[in-house]
């Protein structure tokens, strides 16, 4: 599965050069070269690996998508709009790596069956919380979005086994 992703790179890659499409063509070196350097670190560590896996590809394109947004925020303060459209561009692209995102109910619903299964609560579990959305929804979860719902989730269930 990792090697269909990584040729959908190569693919998109080309496709986006045979069209003169600069910014799509500079996003997706941008995930290819970062792709390889993980890949190099992991056969460094000597976990047996020659690359990594499929989930953490798609955590990568998770984190270069939540860059792009703190930046477009640092930007659009700034009134630097055509730097902040840039980046947005960026994410459009690396958006279509990505498997369907999930929505604001889905992971609440989520989350509520981890809380559940694992007996978490309080501000403790919220690692545990977030480790099993990684594992069980690869790719498919805004983290910003998942910690903002854990953190309420875990304090209501704190509050509800206190009172």
């Amino acid at each position: 599965m990792t090697a269909e992703l990584r040729e959908q790179f190569s693919e998109t890659l080309k496709e986006a050069m045979r069209k003169k499409d600069s910014p799509a063509v500079s996003t997706l070196r941008l995930i290819i070269a970062s792709v390889k350097d993980r890949d190099i670190a992991a056969r460094v560590r000597g976990n047996g690996k020659e690359h990594i896996e499929k989930d953490e590809i798609l955590a990568l394109l998770q984190t270069m998508i939540l860059q792009r947004q703190e930046s477009i925020e640092a930007y659009e303060k700034n009134n630097r709009t055509a730097q902040a459209e840039q980046e947005r561009l960026e994410i459009s692209v690396i958006e279509r790596f990505l498997p369907q995102q999930m929505g604001e109910q889905q992971i609440k619903d989520a989350i509520d069956n981890i809380v559940r299964e694992k007996k978490v609560s309080g501000l403790k579990g919220m690692s545990c919380v977030m480790s099993e959305l990684r594992k069980r929804h690869p790719g498919e979860v805004d983290f910003a979005l998942a910690g903002k719902i854990s953190k309420e989730t875990l304090l209501a269930v704190s509050n509800e086994l206190a009172g």
